[in-house]
């Protein structure tokens, strides 16, 4: 029986969800100026980057099981409500005189603990929402929202900080946890919640969720796939700044970084209009090998045209990548198993991360001393060489049969 279309309901969540995205761009962003300002440590900014990161990591899983055990809207309602109580706590300390670096950090792990909630629970509420033509559409307008804390939030970051100072930016982000609230309130009244009948112990239901992807070859292969492209992505992350700055100045580094940003929300627009309709595979190949391509021209020369346009390149094909993966997990996994299944994948992509932001710096300073060159320019070899193996990883998905599967089940 086909699902009924629910995209307007859907649109509303997102819309939510974008506004709350670019809310908490800002409070980033003005963090980051701010700790770098009160104590010119880059080392302290890094700390409070990975306070935010670490709750996603320890519990997106359990999160999953809580999305597969009760109603999904009410865990991303409390999620965003409760995560703005650390926003709150940086506020009134900054109206106390200043913020500390331990009171700034008690603030980002207390809404980073809650907003772990919210991932889980947000995908696969697409799953109930939408109809399988609908996804691909979905997660182009997802990547929208998620790149939106990337390119937007720092262009209106920087104008406010001109005028004022970051206690406006973060009295914004909670009004922003208000709007998504109410969204997805809304959307909650309007569908029915489907009822659990019979609910196993937790770490069973956590168990059950890891044998929904291990009785599937492709989804292991998927998993492993997620965890590749988000170590390339770290990869680049990290040494794209000192590969720039070696040669520019760090306002042109931002310029460069808006301009690459971009990319993701260009191809997100289109996906978010048009869609895939077939070929998901075959598209998840390419768009992995020209992203490796644009990887390997952003690591050859110290030219900032050059950057940036293979920057751009490189994140424009992303959301084409996660497009084919978010689809193929979707037609794979029965919706009652669709948080545990998304958690999982999430705590997996994550490691991706972690990994890269770990050896990619210690790689750049001894492959410096190695090739007697500049942290710019090992950098710049460093990226090339991750551009390498992220193409070969594109071509070598034509040649594993689970992945070719997925498409037809």
């Amino acid at each position: 029986m086909k699902k009924s279309s629910n995209f307007n309901k859907f649109l509303l969540l997102w819309f939510g969800e974008l506004i709350s995205s670019i809310g908490g761009g800002l409070t980033s962003f003005g963090l980051s100026v701010y700790i770098f300002n009160t104590t010119g440590s880059a080392a302290n900014m890094a700390l409070v980057m990975l306070l935010s990161s670490l709750p996603l990591l320890i519990l997106g899983m359990p999160a999953g099981v809580l999305a597969d055990r009760y109603d999904r809207r009410n865990l991303m309602m409390i999620g965003d409500g409760l995560s703005a109580i650390g926003v709150i706590y940086i506020l009134i300390c900054m109206f106390n005189g200043g913020a500390t670096l331990l009171q700034i950090c008690i603030g980002i792990l207390i809404s980073a603990i809650f907003s772990s909630l919210l991932e889980p629970s947000y995908k696969a509420t697409m799953t109930d929402l939408l109809s399988k033509d609908e996804y691909s559409r979905a997660s182009g307008m997802m990547g929208i929202a998620g790149g939106a804390r990337y390119l937007i939030s720092p262009l209106i970051a920087g104008l406010l900080l001109s005028v004022s100072d970051i206690k406006l930016l973060l009295i914004i982000d909670i009004c922003t946890f208000i709007l998504t609230i109410l969204t997805t309130r809304v959307v909650k009244n309007s569908i029915k919640t489907k009822k659990i009948i019979k609910k196993a112990g937790f770490l069973k239901e956590f168990r059950t969720g890891w044998k929904v992807i291990a009785s599937n070859k492709g989804l292991v292969y998927i998993l492993v796939i997620s965890s590749l492209v988000t170590f390339f992505i770290g990869t680049f992350q990290i040494l794209a700044e000192p590969l720039v700055l070696d040669f520019t100045t760090s306002k042109i580094l931002g310029i460069c970084e808006t301009i690459c940003a971009s990319g993701m929300i260009v191809s997100g627009i289109y996906l978010g209009v048009k869609g895939i309709k077939r070929g998901y595979v075959k598209i998840l190949s390419r768009s992995l090998l020209l992203a490796g391509f644009g990887m390997i021209i952003v690591g050859l020369k110290e030219n900032i045209y050059l950057i940036c346009v293979s920057g751009f390149f490189f994140f424009f094909m992303l959301p084409f990548v996660n497009n084919c993966l978010d689809y193929l997990v979707r037609i794979n996994v029965l919706e009652e198993y669709q948080g545990r299944v998304w958690s999982i994948i999430s705590v997996v992509s994550q490691i991706g991360y972690v990994v890269a932001y770990a050896i990619s710096g210690i790689l750049a300073d001894k492959t410096s001393l190695i090739m007697e060159s500049s942290i710019g320019r090992s950098s710049g070899a460093i990226i090339s060489i991750a551009g390498m193996l992220l193409l070969i990883t594109g071509i070598s998905i034509n040649f594993i049969k689970p992945i070719k599967e997925l498409e037809n089940n």
